[in-house]
């Protein structure tokens, strides 16, 4: 961000006395508080913005097409400092995912804690995922680019939604007769549906003509997104509907920064919450023909 702009002062007369300077004011720190000493406020900082830089590269072109001098640079960092911060590009990576996947798999965690259906949880996950995503197209465009990696499925998002799994099936609440491509067909109908969302939501991205011809409707996609994955999972049509539509918790996603490449979006988001405003423009674009 720019620096402030200061009014203009007036140029002191070089013959008159210059003033002596006071003592400043100290505010003493409230009660049972402490100030972050200024060198670890810095060296947060920087990380944050090696990260984002990082983030949005990444999600671009994937981890091996991008340089680490690419990424100071779009940091505006010293190429030196990096390695005050990150050992390697596979570190700032592996922060990365960590950064993007295990905190809001930690946060779903939280809201979905009281939540006994593996059926309602995998519903709230994805349906949450999905909004996520379309809301901030950096981190969706990460997700899908990711989303079937490793350490992804390892550490986040997909490992919650292999235990989630594993929970439907002991419970018999899930009709699955192959656990893998249960969860290829969950994980690959969320990703899917945020790759399309955000192509289609784009105002300025290219847009698949097929797409187009299947009519773009963008509306109540997480629902819809969720009632497919139910369906996967053996679930009727009605029933997965129903669970699909049910109200959302409020979820408080952690935000580090100014965001996942989203600019000021808050980070609450509640189950009454308009879609996204790109989305709102390119369906009523559409409606008008």
């Amino acid at each position: 961000m720019g620096a402030s702009q200061l009014p203009d002062l007036p140029m002191p007369n070089s013959r008159s006395r210059r003033p002596a300077k006071s003592s400043p004011v100290t505010r003493p720190a409230p009660a049972g508080t402490e100030r972050e000493p200024r060198g670890a406020r810095r060296r947060r900082e920087t990380r944050s913005r090696l990260l984002m830089a990082a983030l949005k590269l990444m999600a671009e072109r994937g981890m091996e097409g991008v340089a680490i001098n690419e990424i100071t640079e779009a940091a505006d960092v010293g190429f030196g400092s990096f390695y005050n911060h990150f050992d390697s590009k596979e570190a700032i990576y592996a922060a990365v995912l960590e950064w993007v996947f295990k905190d809001f798999a930690d946060a779903m965690e939280r809201v979905t804690g009281e939540i006994a259906d593996p059926a309602e949880l995998i519903a709230v996950s994805t349906r949450y995922t999905v909004m996520r995503a379309l809301r901030e197209p950096v981190w969706g465009q990460f997700l899908v680019r990711e989303g079937f990696s490793p350490r992804s499925v390892d550490h986040g998002l997909g490992g919650r939604l292999v235990r989630d799994i594993r929970k439907g099936i002991a419970a018999k609440r899930l009709n699955v007769a192959d656990p893998l491509m249960s969860f290829v067909a969950v994980g690959g109908t969320s990703l899917g549906a945020i790759s399309v969302g955000l192509q289609l939501g784009s105002a300025h991205g290219q847009q698949s003509a097929t797409l187009k011809e299947l009519g773009s409707n963008l509306e109540r996609l997480p629902e819809r997104t969720a009632t497919m994955a139910l369906e996967a999972l053996g679930l009727s049509r009605s029933e997965a509907e129903k669970i699909a539509h049910r109200p959302l918790p409020a979820v408080d996603f952690p935000v580090a920064g100014n965001g996942l490449g989203a600019g000021q979006l808050s980070s609450k988001m509640h189950n009454d919450e308009p879609e996204p405003r790109a989305i709102q423009r390119a369906t009523k674009r559409r409606a008008r023909g």
